[in-house]
């Protein structure tokens, strides 16, 4: 039976798939935006969105699969590293595990023993968390984040495409940039959460990037377009 997914490697697949529905967002409303300010033409606006939602689902997709890979590869370098020292300075991998546990004020005695028993049962897995701060077998598959963000791109994108070009041309801007506003928070929101963080500090400041976004290109739009 294949293997279930850790929770660990859950979160960082929906860690992927949040994150590409953000950049989805605000990344097409910036072209889009950017574009409506330069010219009213509303089939040039759709192209330019839809263009930015291909390349950037591209980007995302290959961007994360190489991201994860590296961060991959990091660890089984360092789970070959831990292997290499406990075969040649058992004794020293010993006595820092337990260093770090009377650094976590337990009871030298207690931390002892407490060694002993999980250096016993996993000496391996036991070493490689406490100098590296990961579990083994915990790693996150660069396919399945690779597709969360390749789904999760176009689909933030949608959003942005359907304000500017759905909206009259008189308000289809202010639309876009409202219903941008509230697609970020709730992303903001949620990878706050998914990371632990302020929330309200998460939202702000994804809010803030995305209302940046949009000013800058609209602004440079209006100005090549001489509108």
């Amino acid at each position: 039976m294949p293997k279930k997914k850790t929770l660990a490697q859950r979160i960082n697949v929906m860690r992927a798939a949040v994150m590409g529905a953000n950049d989805g967002i605000l990344s097409v409303a910036g072209i889009v935006v950017g574009v409506a300010g330069a010219t009213s033409d509303t089939y040039a606006i759709f192209i330019s969105g839809m263009s930015g939602m291909l390349a950037g689902t591209v980007s995302m997709a290959m961007g994360e699969w190489v991201s994860v890979n590296t961060q991959k590869d990091s660890q089984q370098n360092a789970i070959r590293t831990q292997k290499r020292a406990l075969k040649n300075s058992y004794d020293d991998e010993f006595n820092y595990v337990k260093e770090q546990l009377i650094s976590d004020d337990i009871n030298p005695e207690l931390a002892n023993q407490a060694t002993k028993e999980m250096m016993a049962k996993d000496a391996l897995g036991t070493t490689v968390r406490q100098r590296y701060g990961f579990n083994m077998g915990e790693f996150t598959n660069p396919f399945s984040a690779a597709i969360a963000s390749m789904i999760s791109f176009p689909l933030g994108s949608i959003l942005p495409m359907v304000a500017i070009t759905c909206f009259a041309t008189a308000i289809r801007v202010q639309a876009t940039i409202l219903s941008v506003i509230v697609a970020l928070s709730v992303t903001g929101f949620t990878a706050a959460h998914l990371g632990n963080s302020n929330k309200t500090r998460g939202v702000i400041r994804n809010v803030v990037s995305g209302l940046l976004t949009m000013i800058v290109t609209y602004t440079i739009g209006r100005l090549i377009g001489g509108r």
